[in-house]
């Protein structure tokens, strides 16, 4: 007994009823449907398939020199064997939803929002075709049993955010911006709070899109909270100026580790402790640990390690110096640096040009001036810095001590002689250049913010750290390029270092 053709298209079309949901397919949507039939008189299985696939893909391109790319593809398979002969129905070997998105920044009129990894997946049960009765006869081929019925859907979004090259985002970059990169500061300097980081916040860094923000112990109240505020601001960030930003902490180990003193992470014992041994391999794993540990919280900078030369008993550093000795100091120095660096954390050598010989406190003090030649420099205080440089450190911080043999009476960091001729030019050095805290009283006593701000920026330096008052030291550059006394090659230079930074720390 044969199957007709007609009852054969009815059943098909009867499946593809039930399995698409619907009795037409949108135009839009391509389609192919396969049906190869075979009939027999004998009473053989007569397979039936159904293919029915769906390919549907969006791209969206936004404008500029950027890769804003939104892919959607979905594709849904239907396969319906059907056999002359009921056969034992077989167990799914899989199938099911999957939808996978890929995390990061998702481009939008509104600017960033991040988006987050996720997987969904969903499975059905297939239910076997109820057996026939042992007695009941059958032709051989007018009964037909659906045995197999798989959907499955996979849909895969791919997003890309925007990616400048830092000499691409210094040409879409406004003076303001610009400027604006050339700043580190406190959540108080910037929008006024201490441990939150809302509307208020979000205006903020949209109206001065700084280089970064340094946290200390008042504003961490948990890892939950440190972690949520500092996500909060890169989106900000991100959406301000197209660049995340630095997102710094004082975290030497000992008595000036903010993170394990508030958030409980790894505490170490001060820094002379671990000199007395002049063991890299201790030093290292000291960086690495910080490293690890802040970079877990959200942070990507670390103002440590201390380069300095324990040389006064009467400097204010005390036991945060490794040692008296520059060769141990030195070999201290590069294993934290290498360390912290490896770990994903920008590590700072401070402060240039050293400070083991003062007698003074540069933040209570009005002029802290060391007296040291240029020679006496070189044997001993350069030799941790120049060692750090060398292990790849990606800031120096510069202080405000006048050291006598520069000649110009001037705090290290409005010293073109300091930043320009000895870090730059002698050392070598060819990362971020980065001011001490300006809110110290060897600078608001003397200089006003945004004379300070603009003598940083002719010294040399690439980023000011806390400026007493932001939006007047911001001003002060603007105006002095505005000018002509300050070109803005000379900003872009700084730009320059600043952004290669961050593009490799991913903040680009």
């Amino acid at each position: 007994m044969h199957i007709k053709s007609k009852k054969i298209t009815a059943l098909l079309a009867g499946v593809c009823l039930l399995t698409t949901g619907c009795g037409a397919v949108g135009q839009d949507a391509p389609n192919e449907i396969a049906v190869p039939v075979t009939t027999s008189d004998q009473e053989s299985t007569v397979p039936v398939t159904t293919a029915v696939t769906f390919t549907a893909t969006t791209v969206s391109t936004a404008s500029g020199k950027s890769r804003k790319t939104t892919a959607a593809s979905t594709t849904i398979t239907t396969s319906v064997t059907s056999a002359a002969r009921s056969q034992k129905p077989q167990a799914s070997a899989g199938g099911g939803n999957t939808h996978t998105e890929s995390s990061g920044y998702t481009s939008s009129g509104e600017g960033y929002t991040p988006s987050y990894s996720g997987e969904i997946s969903s499975s059905g049960s297939e239910e076997e075709s109820p057996a026939p009765a042992e007695n009941q006869e059958r032709p051989a081929a007018a009964t037909t049993a659906v045995t197999t019925a798989v959907i499955t859907t996979t849909t895969t979004t791919t997003t890309a955010v925007p990616h400048y090259s830092p000499d691409e985002l210094i040409e879409r970059m406004s003076l303001h911006e610009k400027v604006c990169q050339m700043f580190i500061t406190s959540p108080e300097g910037l929008w006024g709070a201490s441990t939150s980081a809302g509307s208020s916040a979000e205006s903020a860094v949209k109206n001065y899109p700084i280089s970064g923000v340094i946290l200390f112990a008042w504003n961490m109240e948990n890892r939950s909270q440190t972690t949520g505020m500092l996500d909060e601001l890169q989106k900000y960030s991100f959406n301000a100026c197209h660049a995340g930003m630095f997102t710094a902490v004082d975290e030497e180990g000992g008595f000036v580790a903010r993170a394990a003193q508030k958030l409980g992470t790894t505490a170490f014992s001060n820094m002379a402790v671990y000199g007395e041994s002049n063991d890299y391999n201790t030093a290292y794993n000291i960086g690495s640990t910080i490293g690890s540990d802040l970079s877990g919280i959200g942070f990507n900078l670390d103002f440590a390690p201390v380069a300095d030369v324990n040389i006064s008993p009467e400097n204010e550093l005390g036991s945060r110096i490794f040692s008296s000795d520059p060769n141990v100091v030195a070999n201290m120095v590069s294993g934290v640096v290498s360390g912290l660096q490896d770990s994903g954390v920008c590590a700072t050598l401070k402060h240039f040009p050293g400070l083991g010989a003062e007698t003074g406190n540069t933040h209570n003090d009005s002029f802290v001036v060391i007296d040291r030649t240029m020679d006496q420099l070189r044997e001993e205080e350069f030799i941790p810095f120049s060692a750090g440089i060398d292990a790849g450190a990606d800031f120096v911080m510069v202080g405000h001590q006048i050291t006598t043999g520069f000649g110009d009476d001037l705090p290290g960091d409005l010293s073109y002689t300091a930043v320009t001729e000895v870090l730059r030019d002698e050392l070598g050095f060819e990362g971020i250049a980065i001011t001490d805290a300006q809110q110290m009283n060897t600078i608001v006593n003397v200089y006003g913010a945004g004379d300070a701000a603009v003598r940083s920026v002719k010294a040399g330096i690439d980023i000011i750290l806390m400026p007493n008052d932001l939006g007047e030291a911001v001003s002060a550059i603007e105006n002095a390029v505005n000018s002509g006394d300050i070109s803005e090659d000379r900003i872009d230079e700084s730009l320059s270092r600043i952004l290669s930074v961050k593009d490799s720390l991913g903040l680009l």
